[in-house]
């Protein structure tokens, strides 16, 4: 029996020391693609794709870097995309932030190498620019319980130090039950010294990670858009769910559109990954939700997503856990545990 899935791409910040050989444990088979992609990085004097996951060490420094980590978490989730067992019908494709890009490749709209080429180009346009910085932040309780006007109250609080002068910062990523939160240093360090610590660790700074989703890097999307042409991009052959929770439908897609929107308004403006999940909850009505590789940290922020739109009845994360537990229906490729849920 065919079972429905929306596929779920990550974004950065996914490929850590515990993925490190990820490309090589599971997609020994697929190492022609990750070549194609070597002969790619080459072309401008980059370290192998191959070279980076078969690498003896692992660090921060490194490996948190635009173009190195960029280019591994498309090879990767890619590989994940087009490992999934035959049962599994494909009616959605979306993904966090740069898991866009991944997303336009897995959903046919642009071809492995050309995907490739828009991660690794805006990765290390990214990382070449390094403007601002990130963090993260939770609005929710420990139990995910929504609360839109601790929410609002901590927009609020973005807004403000955002008039304040010298300062700069906005919302880059509203991820289920936590805000992503972008700007220069003044404007971040505004914000950590406003917010009480919660939970022990945020606001947490993200490594390496710039502003990304703000106005502050309009000259990577510039750059982008000059560096990549729109003939890249074609029809996709399944759904696309983007980060405002547009569907871009097989066959009525304006591929010039596409092209402006990705390397445009998606860059620059805020990323409502929330938005994406529930919209493919609520217009495709799944069996599955597959987050593809490397990492499984995405999986919280989708289940808390489904959690803040009441998907099937659920309010919470007790009855939330209580009905995955019973059907697993969130699928983290990522997971040792979970993958074969997906690869059969």
């Amino acid at each position: 029996m065919t079972r429905t899935a929306v596929v779920i791409c990550p974004g950065r910040g996914t490929y850590n020391k515990p993925e490190l050989g990820y490309l090589h444990q599971y997609h020994a088979d697929r190492m022609d693609q990750f070549h194609s992609f070597d002969s790619i990085r080459a072309e401008i004097g980059q370290d192998a794709v191959t070279a980076l996951d078969g690498a003896d060490r692992y660090s921060v420094g490194k490996y948190s870097r635009g173009d190195v980590a960029s280019p591994l978490i498309y090879a990767a989730a890619l590989a994940d995309t087009q490992a999934l067992a035959d049962d599994i019908e494909v009616v959605a494709v979306t993904g966090n932030s740069m898991g866009w890009y991944i997303a336009l490749a897995a959903g046919g709209a642009l071809s492995p190498a050309n995907g490739f080429r828009v991660v690794n180009t805006m990765g290390t346009l990214m990382q070449d620019h390094l403007i601002g910085g990130q963090l993260i932040y939770p609005f929710t309780d420990d139990n995910w319980t929504n609360d839109p006007t601790r929410k609002a109250a901590l927009l609020d609080a973005v807004a403000q130090i955002n008039g304040a002068v010298g300062h700069d910062l906005a919302l880059s990523i509203d991820l289920g039950g936590m805000l992503v939160l972008a700007g220069n240093e003044a404007g971040l360090k505004a914000f950590e010294s406003s917010q009480p610590v919660v939970q022990d660790r945020f606001p947490m700074r993200l490594a390496n990670h710039a502003a990304f989703h703000t106005a502050l890097q309009a000259p990577v999307a510039a750059e982008g858009r000059a560096r990549l042409a729109a003939d890249l991009f074609g029809q996709p052959d399944r759904p696309l769910i983007d980060g405002r929770g547009k569907i871009w439908w097989p066959g009525a897609t304006d591929t010039e559109a596409l092209w402006e929107y990705t390397l445009g308004d998606q860059v620059i403006e805020p990323y409502d990954f929330t938005r994406a999940i529930q919209t493919a909850a609520r217009e495709f009505a799944p069996d599955l939700f597959i987050v593809t590789g490397p990492g499984a940290t995405l999986g919280g922020a989708v289940a808390q997503s489904l959690v803040l739109a009441n998907w099937r009845g659920v309010t919470e994360k007790a009855s939330f856990q209580t009905l995955q537990e019973a059907h697993p229906f969130l699928i983290a490729m990522g997971r040792a545990d979970q993958r074969t849920l997906a690869t059969g």
